[in-house]
């Protein structure tokens, strides 16, 4: 089989080393699957048990046994794991890539080469605002990025809800609509997606986004609220001939609900449904079995969303417009059999099996472990014998844990083990507890004399019942490598972290160049 992603038969490329390690080089279609998350992760990226399954790791650490081994007791049943690993496959002549969401990011600097999407300088942006020049711009994240830090001003309007909501924030039509993000991607998708769709106004992105904005000297604002509205019966046409225009140009496909039906029955395909509308819409009414996957985060991380490559997928949005603009995207990415269903009945999902709720991640083998409450375990600490394990994410626990807990990672348990003082009674935990019961039985093996409990909630439960975090990252058991850390998120030096994110964004272009593996599609 191959693990290229140049054939197409169905297959996953998974990359069970932690995300950070991810992060230092892999395979450009590699997704990344942390063995320490597997179970939370795996029956979401790869649904059908039968698909072909190809594990990467260091090729020295075991990683990828491990891992088959417990995608064996799954059900998972055509699994490799890939000889070598990573130094196998550059040693074989492949290319490796360092940081995350690879192909989404790669592909965003494909498309401004590709179609020259303009872009304007933060001091020319900034110079505009302080005259007060017919100005509109638009943030492409999703709001919690929006409301953490924005360029002043600014309206989010997350990525795919750009064309569909657009029309009514424009009302001049000689003001200057400028995108941006973070950094580059979205910016781009953002700017060249109302491009694609024809909006009368002049669009640019916002050269480097907010990180660019901070560079240059200038203050983001943080804590901003403003969202764009649904669009009024006007912009909504104007939305769906834009959307029209789209999916002309770039050969987007539509499917029945009754053929997608037949495709829920298909054993030997795998089929991603994929909502791409707003998560308040998503958890109004949905399709059951589908998940949310946003239009513009979609495009900007499509690792995280489809594990299979070559699979059908299916995307979701009753009004149509953002699920054109999305498959436009995937489309030229180059993944094959992306549809956009067809709308059937009232609510666009008639024949369908609905539900309503917050949907819960796709788990394997969950089964609960022995809990302590957190008041029990408040009691407990400071006392002789007694540790506490948490296995978040270091950046949570940096951010906040249990006084005196030490930072452990689930697969590197016996690092932990090596670390810590002989112990009696030792507790786990994680954001929710979820994590904590799934390691738990392995912790017994190596504690084999002590007394192992789930902190009852985990982290949350903690908080949930007053009691105090400390931060810092004083007390850990391996090495700080299980995240990427966005620019951001460092403890310091936020700009030379920043410098360093857009030059390896920008440096992918050249960087695909050498990989055959790579294909974009070009619909001139």
């Amino acid at each position: 089989m191959c693990a290229c992603g140049s054939c197409s038969r169905e297959f996953a490329l998974l990359d069970v080393r932690e995300h950070g390690v991810h992060a230092q080089g892999h395979p450009f279609h590699a997704c990344s699957v942390p063995l320490s998350h597997l179970e939370m992760m795996v029956a979401d990226l790869v649904p059908r048990r039968t698909v072909p399954v190809v594990l990467l790791d260091n090729g020295d650490d075991g990683l990828g046994d491990r891992a088959a081994g417990k995608l064996v007791d799954a059900g998972y049943s055509d699994l490799s794991v890939l000889e070598g690993g990573c130094a196998g496959w550059k040693t074989g002549g492949g290319e490796l890539f360092s940081g995350v969401n690879v192909p989404s990011k790669a592909f965003g600097e494909y498309i401004e080469h590709r179609f020259q999407t303009p872009a304007i300088r933060p001091e020319e942006l900034k110079a505009m605002l302080d005259r007060g020049e017919p100005v509109v711009v638009l943030d492409s994240r999703p709001y919690d990025e929006y409301h953490r830090m924005t360029i002043p001003q600014s309206t989010d309007v997350p990525g795919a809800e750009l064309v569909y909501r657009v029309h009514d924030l424009v009302p001049d039509a000689d003001a200057l609509v400028v995108v941006n993000c973070a950094g580059r991607t979205r910016s781009i998708i953002g700017c060249q997606s109302l491009r694609n769709a024809g909006i009368s106004n002049r669009v640019v992105a916002l050269a480097n986004g907010t990180m660019g904005w901070e560079i240059a000297g200038f203050a983001c604002e943080r804590g901003a609220t403003r969202v764009a509205a649904p669009p009024s019966a006007r912009g909504f046409a104007k939305a769906v001939v834009g959307a029209d225009r789209v999916a002309e140009r770039f050969r987007v496909e539509f499917v029945s609900g009754g053929i997608v039906r037949a495709w829920q029955q298909d054993t030997a395909r795998t089929l991603f449904l994929l909502d791409v509308r707003t998560e308040e819409e998503f958890e109004a009414v949905r399709i059951a079995e589908s998940r949310h996957a946003p239009g513009g985060q979609l495009v900007q991380a499509t690792d995280e969303y489809i594990g299979v490559r070559n699979a059908r997928v299916v995307l979701i949005d009753p009004t149509g417009t953002r699920s054109v603009l999305t498959a436009s995207w995937l489309n030229q990415m180059g993944l094959n059999d992306v549809y956009v269903l067809k709308p059937e009945g009232d609510d666009g999902f008639s024949g369908f099996a609905t539900e309503r709720g917050r949907r819960q991640q796709a788990r394997l083998g969950f089964s609960s472990w022995l809990t302590l409450p957190a008041g029990e375990l408040r009691g407990m600490l400071g006392g002789d014998g007694v540790a506490v394990i948490d296995l978040s994410r270091s950046l949570s626990f940096r951010n906040g844990h249990v006084p005196g807990a030490w930072w452990g990672v689930r697969s590197r348990l016996d690092e932990a083990h090596a670390a810590l003082p002989a112990v009696k009674r030792l507790v786990l935990t994680s954001p929710d507890g979820v994590l904590a019961h799934y390691a738990a039985p392995e912790a017994a093996k190596l504690w084999q004399s002590s007394s192992i409990r789930v902190l009852e909630g985990g982290n949350s439960g903690w908080l949930d019942a007053g009691l105090p975090f400390e931060s810092g990252t004083d007390q850990i058991t391996t090495t700080l490598d299980d995240m990427w850390y966005r620019p951001y998120e460092h403890a310091e030096d936020y700009e030379r972290h920043a410098r360093d994110y857009l030059t390896w964004e920008v440096g992918l272009l050249e960087q695909i160049k050498r990989d055959p593996v790579v294909g974009f599609r070009d619909y001139s």
